[in-house]
């Protein structure tokens, strides 16, 4: 496929560019960048006044399949993905079977490269069955593609076997992906301990719950060397526990996903259990952090954890609801509306959260777009405004706390390896 993008604004953080130019797309790669290209292509794409950036990247997505096929599958997700102007995205391991052997990593790539529609890394378990007990096959894992290993939705409490598992991905030269959760002290909670929770009269998540193990984590990381991710940070104690890291020059980087600088414990009496997730929505005091440690880099990331879960599933009382919201679709607008329309983060800051630091997490090609790159773009309209709407999504979830939310940005196009993998303009005269 030939593509002409014409006249938009290429934001690139890597090439430091940012200006108007037009990209010719062949064979899967930028085949030229300059101004007043003329070619024959399969499909031009007027892009004045819209922008072009590197393919954002997402290295927390849930996509339930092998084993929860009623919530997402490999395709669904993949859909999700594209449309919310993902190129590559990431899958945690707690499926059903886990991600814990060659097996199950060549099943989700071998359906992965029959619809072909997205990049997917795979991120394997850390122990069996994500049980605790026993290490994974890790190395074999490794050898069939994965990109980082993980235990996400639980903690491994066992020091002793975190700490061999540490040893194993700083051999490997991967990352180990922390979901910080102290097991011994979370009880039932299922949202954060504050006034809302008492109202409620739901057990309460404390900040030591997770501030307590990103301090074990990265205590560990520091004497064994390893590269560790904090996942979905949500607390003022976190973030600078990240940040005091970060001083020390260790190899430790942290994500944060949109709902956790958007929403407060608040946002539950609106919407129920479409609000739940783990770690919790916090306090204002606990945004403002997270505002701070975007602004000052001590976060790297932002991630999803896109999480779909069936209406059959939510709509149950509160603390029996599973945790987690779908995000692939809104998180762009989300971060616009929330980063960029407040002055916190600058365009080029801001895809650097989105594509350039991810990239650099799992280890894949520079997301750059400059002559001879992989054609993975997404072109955005930063200058449309829409309502969230939940019935528009392609994944088979629609659990949102972001419906009928006003936002900023809509993804125009998504290309993949230089093919149109999203076209907003299709989509919507599919829907009329």
């Amino acid at each position: 496929m030939k593509i002409l993008i014409k006249a938009g604004r290429v934001i690139d953080p890597l090439s430091k560019i940012d200006k108007q130019l037009d990209i010719l797309v062949e064979n899967g790669l930028i085949r030229e960048v300059g101004t007043c290209l003329d070619a024959v292509v399969s499909e031009e794409i007027n892009a004045e006044n819209l922008w072009v950036v590197p393919g954002l990247i997402d290295v927390h997505v849930h996509l339930r399949e092998p084993g929860f096929e009623h919530k997402e599958t490999i395709e669904t997700g993949a859909m999700s993905a594209v449309k919310g102007g993902f190129t590559t995205i990431c899958c945690m391991p707690n499926t059903k079977p886990v991600i814990d052997n060659v097996k199950v990593v060549e099943y989700i790539n071998k359906k992965a490269s029959e619809k072909k529609i997205v990049n997917l890394q795979i991120i394997g378990s850390i122990t069996k069955d994500q049980e605790g007990r026993k290490l994974s096959d890790i190395e074999e894992m490794h050898k069939a593609g994965i990109c980082a290993i993980s235990e996400d939705g639980k903690t491994l409490m066992n020091i002793e076997l975190f700490k061999k598992a540490m040893l194993k991905a700083k051999n490997l030269n991967i990352p180990i992906m922390s979901h910080c959760e102290d097991h011994a002290i979370v009880g039932k909670g299922a949202m954060h301990e504050g006034i809302v929770a008492n109202g409620m009269g739901v057990e309460g998540i404390s900040r030591d719950v997770e501030d307590n193990i990103v301090k074990r984590d990265i205590n560990l990381a520091s004497r064994i060397g390893a590269k560790l991710h904090i996942c979905h940070i949500s607390s003022k104690g976190s973030v600078e526990l990240v940040r005091e890291a970060k001083k020390r020059n260790l190899h430790v980087t942290a994500e944060v996903c949109p709902h956790h600088f958007t929403l407060t414990d608040e946002a539950v009496t609106t919407w129920g259990t479409n609000a739940k997730m783990n770690p919790p929505l916090r306090t204002k005091e606990d945004i403002e952090a997270i505002i701070e440690g975007l602004k000052d880099g001590a976060i790297d990331i932002i991630a999803t954890d896109h999480a779909p879960h069936t209406d059959e599933e939510k709509k149950v009382e509160f603390s029996e609801a599973p945790f987690g919201i779908v995000g692939l679709e809104t998180a762009w607008s989300i971060c616009m509306s929330e980063l960029l329309e407040k002055g916190v983060l600058s365009p080029m800051q801001l895809i650097e959260k989105m594509s350039v630091n991810p990239a650099k997490l799992i280890g894949v090609d520079e997301p750059r777009l400059s002559v001879g790159d992989k054609a993975n773009i997404t072109i955005i309209n930063p200058n449309e405004s829409y309502r969230i709407n939940k019935d528009e999504f392609v994944s088979k979830s629609k659990n949102t706390p972001f419906h009928g939310k006003e936002v900023k940005g809509r993804v125009i196009y998504t290309i993949v390896n230089g093919e149109i993998k999203y076209s907003y303009k299709k989509a919507m005269s599919k829907i009329r």
